[in-house]
């Protein structure tokens, strides 16, 4: 196996204006020697980042985008709230440079009384955060990383990418009792919604592809704002509406571990002002997936906060038809995020019709869950989370739906790790590969979450494909059927419940009327953007 076999080449991500590619020596789409940790839940993110962010001093440099950032959200309990930590970083001589979707202005606040959101804060403190809208109309910056970079001090460098944003209901634990600091979701979820996630941290050369990809949109010279109104804004509030310099960037840090990293990203070819660094839009994501699966002989272990569109999944019901032995399983939401006499519909129609198409292709070798915590209280999965074959790894911001693939900034790492898993010696795929410790690793501790498994016996038999697939459906049936025999007797180990579309008359009402192929389809966006934009 080489890593062109999985990974992207420079010219299959196809924009070569982009430097993440020119900025290795041998020009190659990814970087060796890296270590890749993944960090399930903001339990375990969190109190990490905060860690590193206080033992960082005068000159080192920290950057961060995000969809949403709620100041106030705890880091790791009283006086470790986000705001309060970059702003006391910044008042140490941290340089400070923040990007967040501008959509969210409105929730950036510390508190009713004082009524000022994060990046007037960070300024204050010396820092600089932008509110940023140079995005397609509709679309959205949905990245999510931290950088922190060391000068002097480069063993202490690392990147985190995933799926966890700074702001309310992500710091949650594996029990799922969700967190104290909560938005409300859809009735079914409770005042304090369970929370999925997960994020990777990332060492070694790789941190500084991670750093690129934020240069890279901290330097874009387009209005922060198309629009004359928000721009109006700004100047009344004397809002500073361009960026400031950034310093030169540092060499990378050193290898330091056995994982190649290749960044994967999603942008628009976004209209008027495009992105200098991506001037025809990136599907690099999109792509990445379309080369892994066509490797895909065994099992693709998918968890998602959509899994809609039938055009995306089709990738994945064309490697289930050609392989016969290929199983997938999939862990999403089993109830959609908000309820609403419009939005339920539009959320079941993305999702069955994927899965229609799924289950034609896989018939029972498709497997889809939803989780709930020992309480009975659903869990909202918002992982963004594919392993192949326990050799291919990605995990990033980007969902299995259109909009991460054609439509919002999305980004994601794709790992492949060199050491193979010594528990496997064969070759269950038939190309060469075996399974990889990280890829496999991280199936396996989120398995064991789902499943309650804490035995020795019962994780090794995890690692056969088959033996997995029929563990989830075991323990999903025994936890229906505590259900439906009203929950008498001793609760079954698991967390698994089989999906099932909720409410479905409605849904299908709505697919026998012209209203989803007229006005909006389930990503949200008026489908003459979702016929420009291709992968």
């Amino acid at each position: 196996m080489t890593r062109a076999d999985w990974l992207l080449t420079a010219g299959e991500r196809g924009n070569a204006a982009t430097r993440l590619d020119e900025r290795h020596p041998d020009g190659s789409a990814w970087s060796e020697g890296n270590r890749a940790r993944a960090l399930v839940h903001g339990d375990a993110y969190f109190p990490e980042l905060l860690a590193g962010i206080r033992a960082m001093r005068a000159g080192d440099l920290l950057l961060f985008t995000d969809w949403r950032g709620d100041p106030d959200e705890r880091l790791d309990g009283p006086g470790t709230e986000i705001g309060t930590v970059l702003c006391r970083a910044a008042e140490r001589g941290v340089i400070v440079k923040g990007l967040l979707w501008r959509s969210h202005l409105d929730s950036l606040q510390f508190s009713e009384e004082e009524n000022r959101h994060l990046g007037e804060e960070i300024e204050e403190a010396g820092g600089e955060c932008l509110l940023d809208l140079r995005v397609r109309p509709g679309g959205s910056h949905h990245q999510k990383m931290v950088v922190l970079r060391h000068p002097g001090r480069p063993e202490l460098d690392v990147a985190y990418v995933g799926g966890i944003d700074l702001c309310h209901n992500r710091n949650d634990d594996a029990l799922h009792r969700g967190d104290r600091q909560s938005l409300p979701l859809a009735h079914a979820y409770g005042p304090h919604p369970p929370w999925h996630d997960v994020q990777l941290a990332l060492r070694g050369p790789a941190v500084g592809d991670v750093e690129t990809v934020f240069r890279e949109r901290w330097d874009d010279p387009a209005p922060l704002s198309r629009s004359p109104l928000a721009r109006l804004r700004e100047r009344v509030h004397r809002e500073d509406i361009s960026a400031g310099a950034l310093p030169p960037q540092a060499a990378d840090p050193a290898p330091c571990g056995t994982h190649t990293v290749q960044v994967l990203r999603t942008y628009p070819n976004r209209l008027l002002h495009g992105y200098p660094f991506a001037p025809d839009g990136e599907r690099s994501i999109a792509r990445g997936y379309l080369k892994a699966l066509r490797r895909a002989r065994a099992l693709i272990y998918l968890e998602d906060q959509y899994l809609w569109s039938p055009r995306v999944v089709d990738c994945f019901a064309r490697a289930l038809s050609r392989h016969h032995r290929l199983r997938l399983i999939a862990v999403i939401p089993s109830v959609p995020e908000q309820d609403g006499r419009l939005t339920l519909p539009m959320n079941l129609i993305g999702r069955i019709t994927a899965l229609a198409e799924l289950r034609r292709a896989g018939g029972d070798r498709v497997a889809v869950y939803g989780l709930e915590n020992p309480a009975g209280t659903p869990v909202y999965v918002h992982a963004k989370v594919c392993v192949i074959d326990d050799t291919w790894a990605s995990v990033g911001s980007d969902n299995i739906n259109l909009r991460s693939w054609t439509h919002d900034s999305e980004l994601s790492c794709a790992v492949l790790d060199q050491s193979r898993d010594p528990r496997e010696p064969s070759d269950p795929g038939g190309l060469g590969d075996g399974a990889r410790v990280f890829a496999r690793e991280l199936r396996l501790e989120l398995m064991r979450e789902h499943l309650d498994v804490r035995d020795g016996a019962e994780q090794g038999a995890l690692c056969d494909p088959v033996s997995a697939f029929d563990a989830f459906a075991e323990a999903a049936d025994a936890l229906d059927a505590w259900h439906e025999a009203g929950g008498r007797g001793a609760r079954p180990p698991g967390r698994l419940r089989r999906y099932v579309p909720p409410d479905l008359p409605t849904a299908k009402r709505v697919l026998a009327t012209p209203l989803h192929h007229v006005l909006v389809d389930p990503d949200g966006r008026p489908l003459g953007l979702r016929r420009r934009n291709a992968f």
